[in-house]
């Protein structure tokens, strides 16, 4: 590997599968110290045998939820303490919960959704921004869906949290545009994974890429060189 990220610190939601393993995985491949953050500690320790095996690294686990806000706010102080920045935040923890009819949704599914896909990455910003603007090239990346920008049926609750994530990071990207600070969000595409076999159950997830597939443009992203900022880049396997 070139180590593209090398000396760098990266923190990554939604970190113990899927997109967000990958990731993890292959930041800590181009030599970032990676903090892996996801409910799972099982699935976390799991990713850190990978790493270490892969890099002879091990990665920083953080087993919480990032609805958890008072955990959040704990994380942000240590790593203050122990890093004194943070150079890439990777808000990619989602959940789709169900496709419905916009009625149909509970009051507690509707929250929920916008709890993890908007809230959290709100808060995500709020506790981390001071890390983000001590690195010398802070780099900030959500990962968004194309249901925020169609009207298809029964997509309501994931699309419309997905569009109010889109127009809140560029929305911030414009206020942080005089400083070092880049945000973009990732739009992956078809991928092959849960959220992907929830909403396409008939799907062949053979026909879609890995995760891994996609990950060259997360680290085109997180790059101190990538001057893109408030941009909407979709994924290529």
């Amino acid at each position: 590997m070139s180590a593209r990220l090398a000396g760098r610190i990266a923190l990554i939601t939604g970190a113990s599968r899927g997109i967000g393993r990958a990731v993890a995985l292959r930041f800590a491949q181009e030599g970032a110290t990676v903090v892996a953050l996801a409910r799972s500690k099982k699935d976390l320790e799991s990713l850190d045998d990978e790493i270490l095996k892969a890099t002879g690294q091990s990665a920083v686990l953080v087993p919480e939820s990032v609805t958890d806000y008072a955990k959040i706010e704990q994380v942000a102080v240590a790593l203050a303490e122990r890093f004194k920045r943070l150079d890439i935040l990777v808000g990619n923890a989602a959940v789709l919960t169900q496709l419905s009819p916009l009625g149909h949704y509970t009051p507690k599914q509707w929250d929920d959704i916008f709890a993890v896909n908007v809230t959290a990455n709100w808060r995500l910003i709020r506790c981390l921004e001071p890390l983000l603007n001590a690195s010398d090239a802070g780099r900030a990346i959500f990962v968004t869906s194309g249901a925020s920008r169609t009207d298809k049926m029964y997509w309501g609750a994931y699309g419309s949290s997905k569009a109010a994530l889109e127009r809140m990071m560029q929305i911030y990207a414009n206020e942080v545009a005089h400083t070092k600070l880049k945000v973009n969000l990732l739009d992956p595409g078809r991928v092959r994974t849960q959220m992907r076999a929830i909403a396409y159950p008939g799907e062949d997830p053979a026909s879609l890429p890995a995760p891994e597939a996609i990950t060259e443009a997360f680290v085109s992203l997180a790059e101190p060189t990538c001057m893109q900022t408030g941009q909407i880049i979709k994924a290529s396997a």
